[in-house]
């Protein structure tokens, strides 16, 4: 395939999703990258190296991943007069299967919400992933913050966040107020006047594409159980409905069975204990996330309630600085930090690598390339226990026992101490 500003490796494969669905990950794939805006520029690069080192002190030549540079956000912009969103780059990234990507800006003044946002709806990537996992070294809130170990699964293609809204005093709004309480009968409303109005869908095919996806994963990485997040004693036809098809196509597709307690599933494995399928509601979840996280493994759920739980159980750990994530369906893989550009200290070789470099462990993982996983994730913990940070980790203010006497490194020396634990 020709591109007018993206230039192919000269060598290696593209990966393939076959007929039933299993992705086949070549020894020496093409993989896409977007440095990304801001701080994107100082750790994208050192992601790169830390991964092709470990890959290499794994796999030794066997393995190689051929990296293939694409465009969004400001770069675009420079290279395709002003495009921020050039659409050769979905169809290179479509064509490669995985990519990982930096933080994005969003343009003023007009244009996308979110580089990001765009990005997961372009390519119906309709699961956000993100893996919070608690490293003893780190500052935290948590008395012992190691105990959270959560997998969030959410949809992030329904829901509130699809920006059906109309503002308040708007012709759209007047006409949707007078639609619910003329036509459908709505009689709720406590104010009708300069009000907002907006839609939260909730469909049995998203729910169900949801699950699926979720149940797959767990079985597939022996997961302990999967717990279903949501607000159905509320929300009955939306958050609840989503819980209730979630259940049926378990039982359906996965001949998931009644659990002795009436209330949850279960799958039968063989050799295994079962996997259990929970269900808990979302206000009940942010209190036991604090105080009881090991009780959870993976997590399904809508978009705004993975989005909350998500970040508060971020904060639990040290905060977006070391959380990875992933926008995923079933042929597009795309990695990314969950941290903003940080326009403020972009180019000064000072931002925390940490959250590109455990993006690039997930990535890993999600090839199956388990033994280059584990050796970045053990080596970056083992960096952080031996007392060395970035900038960001001893500022926070939290239990400054485990920073005061610890060593600020830049972005790239952080990078090399990671390499070093390898």
């Amino acid at each position: 395939m020709q591109y007018q500003h993206i230039k192919m490796p000269e060598q290696g494969q593209h990966i393939t999703v076959d007929e039933q669905g299993q992705w086949v990950i070549p020894s020496e794939p093409v993989i896409a990258y977007i440095n990304g805006d801001g701080v994107g520029q100082d750790v994208m690069p050192v992601m790169r190296n830390i991964v092709d080192c470990a890959i290499k002190h794994c796999y030794k030549n066997k393995r190689k991943i051929h990296w293939m540079q694409v465009f969004n956000g400001e770069q675009a912009a420079k290279l395709y007069d002003g495009d921020w969103f050039p659409q050769e780059t979905i169809q290179a990234v479509r064509a490669c299967k995985i990519a990982i990507k930096g933080p994005l800006t969003t343009p003023l003044g007009g244009g996308f919400r979110s580089l990001n946002v765009a990005l997961r709806q372009e390519m119906d990537l309709f699961v956000n992933m993100r893996t919070i996992k608690g490293f003893s070294a780190l500052p935290s809130p948590l008395k012992n913050p190691f105990l959270t170990n959560i997998t969030v699964l959410r949809d992030s293609s329904e829901d509130v966040y699809s920006g059906i809204e109309w503002q308040a005093g708007s012709i759209e709004s007047e006409k949707m107020l007078d639609f619910l309480c003329e036509e459908m009968g709505v009689t709720r409303l406590r104010f009708s006047q300069d009000c907002g109005i907006g839609i939260k869908n909730i469909s049995k095919e998203g729910s169900e594409r949801l699950t699926r996806f979720t149940l797959n994963f767990a079985l597939n990485n022996n997961r302990d159980s999967v717990t279903f997040v949501h607000k159905g004693n509320v929300l009955k036809f939306t958050d609840g409905a989503f819980k209730r098809w979630g259940f049926a196509l378990a039982k359906k597709e996965f001949n998931a069975i009644e659990h002795e307690n009436g209330r949850w599933l279960k799958i039968e494995r063989a050799g295994q204990t079962p996997l259990i399928i929970k269900e808990v509601i979302a206000d009940n979840m942010l209190q036991q996330c604090l105080m009881n996280p090991e009780q959870f493994d993976v997590v399904a759920t809508t978009n705004q309630n993975g989005d909350f739980l998500a970040d508060m159980l971020s904060a639990q750990v040290g905060g977006v600085g070391i959380m990875p994530a992933a926008n995923l369906n079933n042929d597009v893989a795309f990695f990314e930090p969950t941290h903003g550009t940080f326009e403020r200290i972009a180019g000064q070789n000072k931002a925390n690598p940490s959250s590109s470099i455990l993006s690039a462990v997930l990535m890993l993982k999600f090839m199956k390339w388990d033994e280059a996983a584990l050796t970045i994730e053990n080596a970056l913990e083992n960096t952080l226990a031996s007392g060395y940070v970035t900038f960001d980790l001893t500022q926070q203010g939290i239990d400054t026992s485990k920073t005061h006497n610890s060593t600020t490194l830049s972005c790239t020396d952080f990078a090399d101490k990671v390499i070093e634990h390898f």
